[in-house]
């Protein structure tokens, strides 16, 4: 109860994570000295994309975290400097290969965050600002790259077999996560084709949807998005049609182009949506699976 986390939409910093406990530790962050000087902050933390900061018993969260919030945002918006001189050593990282439904698909797991939402790239033009995509496109039997919090989904071509490939791929990746390279551009990046998909925003706003489509999407996040997570993927609403009782989703990553992905949409989520609405004629579609 003592400890907020503020959490930004970019990555902080990227090599290391920093705990400080008063303003004599925090000398070489700017931001973090701001903080102290609120008379009711006591520690504060910055790793990746988030600040943690924890008070006294003097004030209440409810009181003042509002406040906190909107001077940090108002900090980071102006250009302010998060840490002066971040450490440029290297940060032991593990990466670990996992299987997934899709043979043609490969999930490269890190024991660290390394994007902030999940993105996919069919192709290198997709990737111009995200370098570790970009770089890993010139291996010949890369086809397509799916990014999400903690991994890399990897989609081959045919000509290469996961065995003669893997540990290439993961020692690669290790290496450029390990050296503090930049994964993705999220100041300058636009929005790509391939890109543009790989955002719920691509559809309606959530707002502006009708109350069916407002369930269907709350469904789909609690019950069905972890689990095709879990296996390197994703899955994001489209539409629905109150005409045809029509259903129509993005697959990404190791889902997208499944051998398993028809049975999971007809017995999976299909069957879920049928249910949970209490809808029989509710029929699932995926515009591009």
């Amino acid at each position: 109860k003592s400890i907020i986390k503020l959490e930004t939409n970019h990555f902080l910093i990227k090599n290391s994570s920093l705990e400080f406990n008063n303003i004599d530790e925090a000398k070489n962050s700017p931001l973090a000295q701001q903080l102290f000087h609120l008379p009711f902050v006591k520690k504060i933390y910055i790793s990746s994309n988030f600040i943690a900061v924890e008070r006294y018993d003097i004030v209440e969260w409810k009181d003042v975290q509002d406040e906190v919030a909107s001077q940090v945002e108002e900090y980071l918006n102006n250009g302010g400097v998060v840490v002066e001189e971040e450490s440029k050593s290297k940060v032991p990282i593990t990466i670990y290969a996992e299987s997934t439904p899709n043979p043609s698909v490969m999930k490269f797991v890190a024991n660290k965050k390394i994007a902030i939402q999940s993105i996919e790239f069919k192709n290198i033009d997709d990737a111009k600002h995200a370098p570790l995509a970009q770089q890993l496109f010139h291996f010949p039997f890369v086809k397509e790259i799916f990014l999400d919090e903690n991994y890399v989904s990897i989609t081959k071509y045919d000509m290469a077999e996961w065995n003669d490939i893997v540990v290439e791929l993961r020692e690669f990746i290790k290496s450029h996560i390990e050296e503090g390279k930049e994964i993705i551009n999220t100041e300058h990046a636009p929005e790509t084709s391939s890109e543009a998909k790989s955002r719920d925003a691509n559809a309606i706003s959530f707002e502006n949807l009708d109350d069916i489509s407002k369930q269907i999407v709350a469904i789909l996040d609690e019950y069905i998005k972890p689990a095709v997570q879990s296996d390197g993927g994703n899955i994001m609403f489209q539409s629905y049609d109150k005409e045809t009782k029509k259903v129509k989703v993005i697959l990404q990553g190791a889902c997208n182009g499944c051998p398993s992905s028809t049975f999971t949409l007809k017995n999976g989520i299909e069957n879920m949506l049928k249910e949970m609405l209490q809808d029989e004629k509710i029929h699932v579609e995926a515009i591009n699976g």
